[in-house]
Order: C-alpha cells, then structure tokens, then sequence
C-alpha cells in the first residue's frame, strides 16, 4: 500500500481487506474512498443502513458513532449527506439514474453541499419555481460550488424582500416579538426562583408574555 496515499484512505482500505466485497458494509467502505466523486452511491448505501438500522449488527449503537469509527465521517457531515441524497431520491430522482452519473463530466458533478444548499433553496417560502430550476442547472450542469450557490440564493431572497418590503417588514416583527418573549419569559422564570418579585407581579408578567403572543 503506497504511504503517499492519505492515512484516511490508507485507514479505510486496511478495514476493507478482510470483508465480504458484495456487502453493504464493503461497498460503504468503498465509496467513502471516492468521496469526493461518489457521495451519491455512498449517500444511497448510508441511506440503507441508517433507514434500516443495520450499523447495531456491525456493532455500534448508534449512526454517528457508526459514521465517526468506521469511516471517518463527523456526525454533521453524515446527516448532511443523508438529508442531500433522500432529497435527490424525492424531489430529483432523475440525477439517481446510473446515466446521469456516468455521463456527467467529473468537473460538473454536485458536490453534497450544493445539493444541501438547492434542497434549502426549495423549502423557502416565496421562492420562484424559475428561481429554484435556475439554481438546479447551476448545482447539476455547471457544478457550482455550494459556497456560491449560497451567495445566489442569499441575493434572490434579499432581492425579493426589496421587492416587497411589507412582507420583509413582517418578517422582522416576528422575529423581534418571539425574542422579546423569550426574554421576557427568561426573567420571569429567574426572578421567580430567586423570589425577587411577589406573586401578583409575576402573574402580570406572565399575563403580559400572553397578550405579547397573541400578536404573532
């Protein structure tokens, strides 16, 4: 084995030596090598062994321990690879087909951040659909990186709220009112603890949380 390859790698292929190469925990094994350029296979088999609970019969207890000993991937990292591929596999199941990935030039490949950030993208309230089929092409065609496919859908929302600044506005008073609440709700709570107001004054206090929550 070549010590110029990365201990990572050098580390994952030590543990691929002694397994059955058509298992799924192979093959996981596998494509965590070529992470980079197959996060979608690796997203799929993680998908199934997370969904079917099959990391317990390999023997650890949870997912992110799974994820963390065995291949050498952060908890954060595993969940985001996990919420990009089931959101190809439910809203764009057309680049899960074998053609896209073989076809695809390696330089256009969308990395699982890009597919993170559209996913984002398309749970945002006020999107246009031609906002988000703009996006998808940058994140599936020209292979944006997901840093600048962030910073384009950052204009388009401060773009929109330019265009309506009513709703903008809105926004930010909600905003406001629930951290107003929860401070509010934070000293009463201490200053009930501590007994540092008598009993009618906190009951106003929490009357005042109330009648502040109906405005939201």
């Amino acid at each position: 084995m070549p010590e110029t390859q990365p201990k990572s790698v050098r580390n994952l292929e030590e543990k691929m030596q002694d397994m059955d190469q058509n298992s799924l925990r192979y093959q996981i094994l596998r494509s965590a090598k070529d992470f980079k350029t197959s996060w979608i296979e690796l997203g799929r088999a993680l998908y199934t062994a997370w969904k079917d609970k099959l990391y317990k019969t390999w023997g650890y207890s949870q997912f992110d321990v799974y994820t963390a000993k065995e291949i050498g991937i952060r908890k954060a990292t595993a969940l985001k690879l996990l919420r990009s591929y089931y959101f190809l596999e439910k809203e764009e199941p057309g680049y899960l087909q074998q053609e896209y990935t073989d076809s695809a030039d390696a330089k256009s490949v969308p990395t699982f951040e890009s597919v993170d950030v559209l996913r984002r993208a398309k749970s945002k309230k006020g999107l246009e659909k031609s906002e988000y089929e703009r996006l998808k092409a940058d994140v599936f065609e020209k292979g944006k990186e997901a840093s600048e496919v962030k910073k384009d859908l950052t204009a388009l929302i401060r773009q929109r709220n330019e265009l309506d600044p009513d709703e903008a506005r809105e926004q930010k008073r909600q905003v406001t009112l629930k951290r107003f609440i929860g401070t509010l709700r934070s000293l009463k709570d201490e200053a009930a603890v501590a007994k540092l107001l008598p009993p009618g004054l906190l009951k106003e206090a929490a009357e005042l949380i109330r009648k502040i929550e109906e405005e939201l």
